[in-house]
């Protein structure tokens, strides 16, 4: 695989000064009334559990011979950590600001007591589309976790999509930060622009998103990411710690952590529905309803603590055939629907037009049956089925002429398989559907 440098999403250093608000948390860490986001995103109100639900920082590398880190309980560093090069002070704020412990020194992360792995993926000093693959991969290997990832590119990588489509197969919530380029037109950015992503906006200390905070459908929510004092290792900062650093690489772990709490306290819920529940229960500020500078608004740990829990995604991701065929992206794919068995088949689920804008789904085709495929969604999503010959729905027209069969397809002499897609109409950004696939005589 070709390796691509990516950037580290941390802006230049705010103008405004940093707020030294009490944050209603009790803590003998002398930074921590400078910690103004703890209080915007609702982790003031109620102790943070217990180790739980990890939370893995792909990123440059942390320092271990920080004071913060330095005999950290429940810390893995699943590779070497560098942390002496220009930028190489990245990684270790950003694991601060997400899980600090209580020790009398420096700041006090969202989740304390946090389980915290590190991935070094920036050996040569900047973050390589390489490094950031195997550390998603490694990641992925102990779902459920959340993988925090703070850098971004204007390229789309196969490779890091597919790792990434991976961990959420595996069951882990993959969090990005979601660039710094409000104020250069708002290029697409990568990871945080791929689907299943769960991606962050920056805010500030008036609840507004921050100008160089990137603007676009993919944000998901928001957390502060202006102004914001985190560990830094000795050889970039004698103190051990900068102050009045910006960007939406320092909401991103915040959003992580809170996810990681949530989770933790609530393990019955799978990854899409501790996705969606930090989406729905997130504090709205600005226009009315989700835009493309907070997504649904900023994180909100107390509502997600005591929401309702979402219905589950099943299947996903299923955006694509190669993504549900067994020996496709994933060695198991996803299991048939049993038409055979059952001549009526019911599944529910929910399309996003930015985070998961089709489903697809196996589904046998009984011989001399025929086939149908009918969606409920008030005709914001409908269903059309492909034959069993199809590659993917980017596949060229005349392959499309022939797999492609709309509501129904006719059984042949012998059993087959086939794939239904259920795909958003146009007219909302968003669906909930049930899918109904029924087998039936000639």
């Amino acid at each position: 695989m070709r390796s691509r440098l990516l950037i580290a999403l941390a802006a230049a250093l705010c103008a405004c000064s940093p707020a030294a608000a009490s944050t209603g948390r009790i803590s003998s860490d002398p930074l921590q009334a400078q910690e103004w986001w703890l209080a915007r995103i609702g982790a003031d109100q109620s102790p943070a559990p217990g180790p739980g639900v990890p939370i893995v920082v792909v990123d440059s590398g942390v320092d271990p011979s920080h004071p913060e880190f330095a005999g950290r309980p429940n810390t893995t560093f699943l590779n070497d950590q560098t942390v002496d090069g220009t930028d190489e002070h990245h990684g270790t704020a950003i694991a601060s600001l997400a899980a600090a412990p209580e020790n009398g020194v420096g700041i006090v992360g969202v989740y304390p007591q946090a389980v915290l792995q590190s991935f070094d993926a920036s050996p040569a000093a900047l973050i390589s589309e390489f490094g950031a693959v195997q550390g998603v991969d490694a990641a992925a290997q102990h779902c459920p976790a959340v993988i925090s990832l703070s850098f971004g590119g204007g390229s789309r990588s196969a490779g890091l999509e597919n790792a990434i489509l991976g961990a959420v197969h595996n069951g882990c919530l993959v969090v990005a930060a979601a660039g710094n380029s409000g104020l250069q037109g708002n290029p697409t950015t990568y990871p945080a622009a791929y689907p299943h992503v769960l991606t962050v906006g920056a805010t500030d200390q008036n609840d507004s998103v921050a100008p160089f905070s990137t603007l676009s459908p993919a944000v998901d929510v928001a957390a502060p990411g202006v102004a914001m004092v985190a560990a830094v290792p000795v050889s970039h900062d004698p103190s051990g710690y900068s102050t009045n650093l910006s960007g939406t690489s320092f909401a991103a772990p915040l959003v992580s952590a809170a996810a990681a709490w949530v989770w933790t306290l609530r393990p019955t819920l799978d990854v899409t529905q501790i996705f969606e529940l930090l989406r729905l229960t997130a504090r709205d500020i600005g226009t009315p309803g989700r835009d493309s500078g907070s997504g649904y608004g900023i994180v909100n740990i107390p509502s997600a603590l005591t929401a309702a829990a979402p219905a589950p995604d099943p299947s996903e991701p299923n955006d694509n055939i190669e993504q549900i065929k067994p020996g496709g992206l994933f060695p198991d794919g996803r299991p048939l629907l049993p038409t055979a068995a059952i001549p009526s088949n019911r599944i529910a689920a929910r399309l996003d037009n930015a985070e998961d804008p089709r489903d697809f789904y196996r589904i046998t085709v009984p011989a001399h049956r025929v086939v149908r495929a009918a969606v409920s969604a008030g005709g914001a999503a409908a269903a059309r089925i492909w034959g069993p010959l199809t590659v993917g729905v980017d596949e060229g027209v005349l392959s499309r002429r022939r797999d492609l069969k709309g509501p129904l397809i006719r059984g042949g002499n012998k059993p087959s398989v086939a794939y239904v897609e259920v795909l958003l109409t146009g007219r909302a950004p968003t669906a909930s559907y049930v899918l109904s696939v029924t087998a039936s005589k000639r």
